[in-house]
């Protein structure tokens, strides 16, 4: 577990749309620092250089999907322990308890609330973090 405030994210989402509303939802409301990528390949480009808190990932992106980039994260030793959440329009609980097996902290539905997921994320970090 991490003992700290939850400030910087890495995200991964495909599309333009969703990632300008999750701007507006996790800077403006939720007071994040926030780095954007396109898709997974570009997180693994990213994280060389960027250490989030917490990594948020889209499930179905085009080059990686979301767990296949959770997976080549967790082999980055700065990356073993970092938290991340998914986020997904299909929800189905045998896929949520693989996303947590492979170290999801939750599972967020798209579409999502913009005026409520900055608390999504805040509440899961807490109850990850006791």
């Amino acid at each position: 577990m991490i003992d700290k405030e939850l400030k910087k994210i890495l995200y991964a989402e495909d599309e333009a749309d969703i990632r300008a509303i999750a701007q507006i939802a996790l800077e403006d409301i939720g007071g994040f620092t926030v780095r954007y990528c396109a898709n997974g390949k570009k997180i693994l480009e990213a994280a060389e250089v960027y250490i989030p808190d917490l990594l948020l990932l889209d499930v179905m992106m085009p080059e990686l999907d979301g767990p296949t980039t959770l997976r080549e994260l967790r082999k980055n030793p700065n990356f073993i322990k970092i938290p991340a959440i998914f986020m997904t329009a299909k929800i189905q609980a045998n896929e949520i308890a693989d996303y947590k097996a492979i170290g999801a902290i939750d599972v967020i539905k798209k579409p999502f609330d913009p005026l409520t997921l900055a608390t999504s994320i805040k509440n899961a970090w807490l109850n990850y973090n006791g």
